[in-house]
């Protein structure tokens, strides 16, 4: 998920600084220059060769020689000419190339004909290689004077001071060149090639398939130490990356609130002793799936004969830790149920506070109100022991917890459900189940998390998805993934971008970190601290 996380910062940022962050090594302000420079780069690719695959195929590999080389950049204003003229050195070895292959479009008319017999819902969403074809013909009769500026003109959203700006010229000698470009245009569909240029466009796909690319490549070799000091200034100072780590930290946070109310609820030293084994094994899990996961993905970006393997491997940790968490859940209230009833035989001592007494209001609190006889709000505060119901109410909280509107807790049942392990409509969970669902691991019909399996998977390690997935590891699914080390129908391209919504995704992620944060930490320091002053022994 790191493609996002400070564009809203970076886009404001100048090309100087941008490139200050990047020889730092800051792969989202590099993302930033690519969003910033695709359109122009694409279309000067386009206007050149003629084919807009290959047009965004040559300009991605611009992009990756500028991330290798970005270190021999005098003059970092510059920079725009700079990544032109590495485009251009492309376009010219592409040409070479091209010149050995004279049969290339001899077969365009048969693949036409076959395309049109098999219309499929893709090829609504792409440009059909018939319209292609004709839209070079019409452009490769122009000069390229009147191409450029017109290609740019229609990618640009018919700005003219951007074509300006892009190819350094006046905004009347813009105007001049297009007012003769579609004088030429009209002569042959002029309609029709605005519109299939409009639609050419690259996108947000476009600058994930750059961040693919050099995922795996370090930063020049010869960063300046201003650049890896800028990089991280101006990271630390990112709203959404202080989220990010937030979302990340909140399960670390939790279970730290979590240990401090089981050792107020614990009565004898071996309850003590179980409460931190508990807490220690939930943490010692999601170490060792966090730890495996990202050396799988460094493994796999650097031995590629090794990818599928490793991706397998991946997987696997995704899947043992949910497994895991359900195991020692179910295991951890059965130890504490068998352990209490021992203890309260044993050591009948320690369980004399009134506190300790069955039906103390201490123990829990119920509200007053109710509606449809269910209480309005019911919490518990004691260690959950054998023959306990579930706190339950429209909103509850406890150990194990069932809530009509929301719960949260342990194990958790709710619409909105918040627990190490919850099921709900909306889920929070290190392990969460749900239509809408966010954790550790999330499962459901749109899962966001450190890793997702659903039909639509969002995260920021591995996703396995049915329709889409998106990830900043493993990204596997059906028909569209997006990742450093993707597995699908379609892979870190444009129609991948619209499968999985990513530009959805962008403008939510804010708010979904900010939600997750929020509704994890809060209940879980509150019920600490109502169990440290209710639990208290006198």
């Amino acid at each position: 998920m790191k493609l996002f996380k400070s564009a809203s910062r970076l886009n404001k940022t100048n090309d100087a600084t941008l490139v200050m962050y990047s020889l730092g090594g800051d792969r989202d302000a590099f993302c930033s220059i690519v969003t910033r420079y695709q359109s122009l780069l694409c279309s000067l690719a386009y206007s050149s060769v003629g084919d807009v695959k290959h047009s965004e195929d040559i300009a991605q590999e611009a992009f990756v020689e500028a991330w290798k080389k970005l270190d021999t950049l005098r003059d970092p204003e510059k920079l725009k000419s700079w990544l032109c003229g590495i485009l251009r050195f492309k376009v010219s070895h592409y040409r070479r190339s091209e010149q050995h292959q004279p049969l290339q479009h001899a077969d365009d008319v048969q693949q036409h004909d076959s395309l049109a017999e098999d219309k499929t819902e893709l090829d609504q969403q792409a440009i059909d290689q018939q319209q292609q074809s004709l839209l070079w013909k019409v452009l490769d009769s122009m000069e390229d004077n009147y191409r450029e500026p017109l290609v740019l003109f229609y990618r640009e959203e018919q700005s003219v001071e951007k074509v300006a700006a892009a190819l350094d010229l006046s905004e009347d000698t813009v105007k001049q060149r297009l007012s003769r470009g579609r004088k030429l245009l009209k002569r042959a569909m002029s309609g029709f090639v605005e519109e299939a240029l409009h639609k050419s466009k690259p996108g947000v796909a476009f600058t994930a398939g750059v961040l693919a690319a050099i995922s795996g490549i370090s930063p020049p070799a010869k960063a300046a130490a201003l650049g890896a000091g800028a990089a991280k200034g101006g990271s630390s100072l990112s709203g959404v990356g202080m989220l990010s780590i937030l979302a990340v930290l909140s399960g670390f946070i939790s279970s730290f609130f979590g240990l401090r109310a089981s050792l107020d609820q614990s009565r004898t030293r071996r309850e003590r002793i179980l409460a931190i084994k508990c807490i220690s094994l939930y943490m010692l899990f999601a170490a060792i799936y966090v730890a495996g996961t990202l050396g799988c993905k460094y493994a796999a970006l650097h031995h590629a004969d090794s990818k599928g393997a490793l991706t397998l491997i991946a997987i696997a940790l995704m899947l043992a830790f949910a497994i895991s968490y359900l195991l020692l859940t179910h295991r951890m209230f059965a130890a504490m149920h068998k352990l209490r009833k021992q203890e309260r035989i044993f050591h009948p001592q320690a369980f004399s506070s009134a506190v300790d007494q069955s039906g103390a209001k201490q123990r829990e609190y119920v509200s007053r109100w109710r509606l449809w006889g269910v209480p309005l709000v019911h919490f518990q505060f004691a260690m959950h022991e054998a023959g306990d119901p579930p706190a339950f109410g429209w909103i509850a909280g406890g150990s194990q917890a069932r809530g009509l509107l929301f719960a949260w807790g342990g194990v958790t049942f709710a619409p909105v459900s918040v627990g190490i392990v919850s099921f709900g409509v909306i889920s929070l969970g290190a392990v969460g189940f749900g239509v809408l669902s966010f954790g550790t691991v999330a499962v459901g019909l749109i899962g966001f998390g450190a890793s997702a399996i659903a039909y639509k998977a969002y995260s920021s390690l591995s996703s396995l998805g049915w329709e889409s997935a998106f990830s900043g590891g493993f990204a596997i699914a059906k028909d569209a993934s997006i990742a450093p080390l993707a597995y699908a129908t379609e892979i870190n391209n444009q129609l991948a971008a619209e499968i999985s919504n990513l530009n959805a995704f962008h403008l939510s992620y804010q708010w979904i970190l900010a939600i997750v944060s929020f509704v994890v930490i809060v209940p879980a320091a509150w019920h600490a601290h109502q169990v440290r002053q209710r639990m208290k022994i006198d």
